[in-house]
């Protein structure tokens, strides 16, 4: 539902009403104003709308004289320096686009911190779907179930094709040493992101490390690949019209996408993790994880003998991004959140235990 009056904790009308506000608003409705002036964007009040199911960036569905926008922005601060980067998030969709990957189209960025408090950008709205609590209907025949799943491979696929060794692609990232420098990288967050002590954190942290497969590819990674982050065109047949939320790409092993995919794929039978957010390929007729795979390596050629392990560096890095949430809701910046972030009290260790399942698949491969 669009609203067009302030409720004073996450919108306000000005900066002046953002004052006596225990934390920052996430939408300044007249600075908002002044920015959609400044790019030529409608006119007159704006209405809008929270979207999306995202946990950590946030997005709204902005009209205002007859067009629609989408704005995205980060999380309330404090941010650490190395998240939440609406600038190169905006600025790697650009250059995607460039490569034909079904990306939104970027209208504006905006990387003045006075406006918003801090940067975001604004996307052309799509007109389409994202599968994750209920099918929709053009979805839903057993041969659609079939073809959203496969669109989701061969979307994949197609990414994970581009050639990242020349042009802009190149610069943004270094695939050598990626797979090391991920463990590294989420080891070091979880003593900043946590006010517990779950062992398996630094059990499977070792085995990690002691474990790197060899990289056999280097691609586009996109670090939150899954069908919720996939808009759907509005008619059959299954086609993906866009792949959103780039927070987390850079260039990197192709099968850390691939690991992710299938270890938080909800499939009949298998156990559920917080991780889970689209749960209707519970029901029959969508590919199952095993197919997932098959499908994506009869497309690549790669070997999928180690993909347990970056099923393994998935969930691992997933407990330990809930686990960030999860403080931030133990200290009350997540005022609004009365499901998710108290579900991670047991959710994390859920996660870790799935983990440590794909890790012993690892090591009975190896057998």
């Amino acid at each position: 539902m669009m609203h067009t009056v302030p409720d004073g904790v996450e919108v306000v009308a000005s900066r002046d009403g953002a004052r006596h506000l225990d934390s920052p608003p996430l939408l300044v409705l007249d600075a908002v104003t002044g920015f959609l002036d400044a790019h030529g964007i409608g006119s007159g009040p704006i209405a809008w709308q929270r979207i999306g199911d995202g946990h950590s960036n946030v997005t709204y569905l902005i009209e205002r004289g007859g067009e629609s926008v989408v704005l995205r922005r980060g999380p309330r601060p404090p941010l650490p320096k190395s998240t939440h980067d609406m600038v190169r998030e905006a600025r790697i969709q650009k250059i995607l686009h460039g490569h034909g990957v079904p990306v939104p189209e970027i209208l504006a960025v905006c990387e003045d911190e006075d406006v918003l408090g801090v940067p975001f950008y604004l996307m052309a709205r799509l007109d389409g779907t994202i599968v994750t609590d209920t099918i929709p209907p053009h979805l839903s025949p057993a041969e659609q179930r079939r073809l959203t799943s496969e669109a989701v491979v061969d979307t994949l696929v197609a990414l994970h094709g581009i050639d990242v060794t020349r042009g802009e692609l190149a610069s943004l990232g270094l695939p050598e040493g990626y797979l090391r420098r991920q463990v590294e990288r989420f080891r070091g967050l979880w003593e900043v992101n946590t006010t517990r002590s779950l062992p398996a954190v630094e059990r499977i942290a070792d085995w990690l490390a002691q474990n790197l497969p060899t990289s056999q590819a280097a691609s586009v990674v996109h670090g939150d690949y899954r069908m919720g982050n996939l808009m759907f065109a509005p008619q059959a047949p299954a086609e993906v019209l866009a792949i959103l939320d780039w927070e987390m790409a850079t260039l990197g092993d192709p099968l850390a996408d691939l690991g992710y995919l299938t270890a938080t794929w909800s499939e009949a039978g298998s156990p559920a993790t917080p991780l889970e957010l689209t749960k209707v390929t519970r029901s029959p007729g969508y590919l199952t994880r095993g197919r997932l795979a098959e499908r994506y390596q009869r497309r690549t050629g790669l070997d999928l003998t180690p993909l347990p392990w970056y099923q393994t560096l998935a969930l691992w890095k997933a407990a330990i991004f809930c686990e960030a949430i999860h403080t931030r809701w133990q200290r009350g910046e997540r005022p609004h959140d009365t499901v998710f972030g108290p579900s991670l009290e047991t959710g994390v260790p859920r996660l870790l235990e799935r983990a440590g399942h794909y890790a012993s698949l690892t090591a009975a491969n190896r057998r």
